[in-house]
């Protein structure tokens, strides 16, 4: 089977490459607006891009009638972000906040997530995940230029929160205890439970 991409519908597109770039990571993203809602948002089009310096990146989408996300708004807006990473036990409340809610409701509120605040940033944690970066913006590149559909933020990140309980040691994260969770295509999603070594080549 060939597929020609750039000849498709965007949503068909995005149906292809969905259920073949898989697993993804998922980034749960929380932000405060001007107003100091806090808004909560998962989005699997994300990766670490750099080491030095700490770099996160999470590309945005529009909404589907072309308006700003809220992470977005808020991310222009504040210049920054909490980035967490989703566990299997989290995954149910992930999935709630994938709602769309109106701008002026807090999916935190809403859903009754527990937070504590930041410590380099004016953007709460939640208490809950397993690992969360505290970021600062470093950048937002629309994507494609010509038609931006898409916003890339980069997030230089801060300041790690890991939890004690998912560590092998003072310097390794079990992954076991870890158990994250990545978006598959559709409506499924992956466990990090199976796991094989290899060692890489000299």
């Amino acid at each position: 089977m060939q597929l020609d991409l750039a000849a498709m519908r965007a949503e068909e597109a995005y149906r292809w490459l969905t259920a073949t770039v898989t697993p993804r990571p998922i980034a749960w993203v929380s932000s405060v607006s001007p107003a100091g809602l806090v808004n909560l948002a998962p989005f699997s089009f994300f990766q670490v891009i750099c080491d030095q310096p700490p770099t996160l990146m999470v590309n945005v989408g529009l909404q589907a009638d072309g308006r700003p996300k809220d992470t977005l708004v808020n991310a222009r807006t504040t210049g920054q972000l909490v980035i967490h990473l989703v566990s299997a036990a989290l995954a149910p409340t992930m999935n709630q906040t994938a709602a769309t809610l109106p701008p002026d409701v807090s999916e935190v509120e809403r859903f009754g997530i527990a937070t504590v605040p930041g410590t380099r940033v004016a953007v709460p944690r939640l208490v809950e995940a397993p690992v969360a970066f505290e970021c600062e913006v470093d950048s937002i590149t629309p994507y494609p230029a010509q038609d931006p559909r898409q916003h890339l933020i980069f997030a230089r990140v801060l300041l790690a929160h890991i939890d004690d309980a998912v560590m092998a040691d003072e310097r390794h994260v079990d992954p076991e205890k870890l158990d994250l969770v990545g978006r598959m295509g559709g409506l499924w999603y992956s466990t990090t439970r199976d796991r094989f070594p290899m060692k890489r080549p000299p």
